[in-house]
């Protein structure tokens, strides 16, 4: 089990900011979660959860879930990260292209993505556009889009993206997911984020 990825996953949940876990054998003792308050404490605990059981099988009982809430304006944010500056869809006729504009270290990092005008192949052209955009910013490796989905975990719909990538370091294999807060497209770019986050971490 590693810790560290668990750590690092948890955080990008929407209103989370940083995440502590304390183990002994494999076995979760406490959880400290460091929200921002837009969300209910019930409701991040819930989220914590459920990302837990769907990214990594783990069921995480409630009460070793602790959360601390602290308003933007008492927080550093740091620049380390990719932010989501749009999703575009652009129509021509029976096709669509899909545009990801990612946000890092004041430059703004643009991938598209063109195929048939179907609901059914939607997250795929978007998840492409998030990769093309990731690649744009990472000069010498290259990445595909292997699989997206969307399971639903109880009451919740998860965005699961496999990433395969080539570079200096060989081949790797990425998983990423994020859970849907209504907007199926960011949490696509987001679960994209999610798989490639450290492989960008590299490039600070």
């Amino acid at each position: 089990m590693d810790i560290q990825e668990i750590e690092e996953t948890l955080a990008r949940l929407p209103s989370v900011n940083a995440v502590r876990i304390a183990a002994h054998r494999d076995e979760i003792r406490e959880v400290h979660v460091l929200a921002a308050p837009e969300k209910a404490p019930k409701q991040v605990v819930r989220d914590v959860q459920t990302l837990a059981l769907a990214r990594f099988g783990l069921t995480i009982d409630r009460r070793t879930i602790s959360v601390v809430q602290i308003g933007a304006d008492r927080l550093a944010v740091g620049d380390d990260r990719p932010a989501i500056k749009g999703v575009h869809e652009i129509p021509e006729g029976t096709r669509t292209t899909v545009a990801v504009t990612l946000a890092w270290h004041g430059e703004d990092y643009v991938g598209t993505a063109t195929g048939p005008a179907a609901g059914s192949a939607r997250m795929r052209l978007v998840g492409e556009a998030a990769v093309r955009a990731v690649e744009s910013l990472l000069p010498g490796d290259v990445f595909a889009l292997d699989s997206v989905g969307a399971p639903v975990i109880g009451m919740r719909t998860i965005l699961v993206v496999v990433v395969v990538s080539t570079g200096e370091r060989g081949e790797e294999v990425a998983v990423g997911s994020a859970i849907s807060q209504g907007d199926d497209s960011e949490a696509t770019v987001r679960a994209v984020l999610d798989a490639l986050n450290r492989r960008i971490s590299r490039q600070d």
